[in-house]
């Protein structure tokens, strides 16, 4: 007998993602949408999250209590905001079931709080959830790697929507961390977020962020790595949303089954060392 559909709930359910993953759920085989969410005194509150979505009616309404909502639930779906989301990862972990987590900008503080839901819930976060940009993290960590930091310089450039809140952005940082990785040096204390004014020679070793916002740019990220006369270039362009929710997705129905834990996409998709 095949799995019963696994029964998603999506917060933040009336936003650009939280539309995107509706409609994702309702085109995928093995999950539904259980239940949708979003914040007390929404307007959206009591309104069909189909008919929100642009789907017409499926006869899930849009609810305020997520814990009632997680508790019949098998698994969350998160593109929030920070404080939100470790609101939903305490909630989360009461319920034990997948936090699928997208949600970017996090401080050092409310990744420990996400993390530590991870010892009753199964956690899956990450910068970002497609499939093409956690293969170019890989790449990228293999060819900082391979280019030795004394005569290769990094830097990631990256361009949002003018909506967007973060600067970098997740992905953008996602990029630094495996350049990071790849160095064997700590990305905090090597990166340039910002360059204004008579600033000197760049220095040696350090991994450069360069942020454009504007449009409705969904996603265009790309790591230069330049040495003496060639440059090599790794880069990801996202044409639709709906690549970070068939990623989100994927995770959840891949944390179905496992222990309670902090993942990443790397772990979902076999890519983690």
């Amino acid at each position: 007998m095949s799995e019963a559909p696994m029964k998603l709930v999506v917060v933040g359910a009336a936003g650009r993602m939280g539309q995107t993953l509706i409609r994702t759920i309702a085109a995928m085989d093995g999950v539904m949408l259980h239940a949708a969410v979003e914040r007390s005194g929404s307007p959206f509150v009591g309104k069909d999250a189909g008919e929100i979505a642009g789907l017409g009616p499926t006869g899930v309404i849009i609810g305020d209590d997520p814990l009632a909502a997680f508790l019949h639930g098998e698994g969350v779906l998160d593109f929030t905001s920070p404080a939100a989301t470790v609101n939903f990862a305490g909630l989360a972990a009461q319920a034990r079931i997948v936090h699928v987590v997208g949600t970017t900008g996090c401080s050092v503080e409310e990744e420990e709080k996400i993390k530590a839901a991870g010892r009753h819930a199964r956690v899956v976060k990450s910068g970002n959830m497609s499939l093409g940009v956690n293969l170019l993290g890989v790449l990228t960590e293999q060819a900082a790697r391979a280019l030795p930091g004394n005569d290769w310089d990094i830097e990631i450039l990256e361009m949002h929507h003018k909506h967007k809140v973060d600067a970098p952005s997740g992905t953008a940082l996602l990029l630094g961390e495996a350049a990071a990785r790849g160095r064997g040096i700590d990305l905090a204390n090597h990166s340039v977020r910002s360059r204004d004014g008579h600033t000197g020679a760049r220095p040696k070793g350090t991994i450069g962020f360069a942020t454009l916002r504007g449009g409705s740019v969904i996603g265009e990220h790309s790591v230069l790595i330049a040495g003496e006369g060639e440059i090599v270039t790794l880069s990801h362009s996202a044409g639709d949303r709906s690549i970070f929710a068939r990623g989100a997705i994927s995770a959840a129905l891949w944390a179905r089954d496992k222990k309670p834990g902090f993942y990443s996409m790397l772990d979902v998709l076999g890519l983690s060392q």
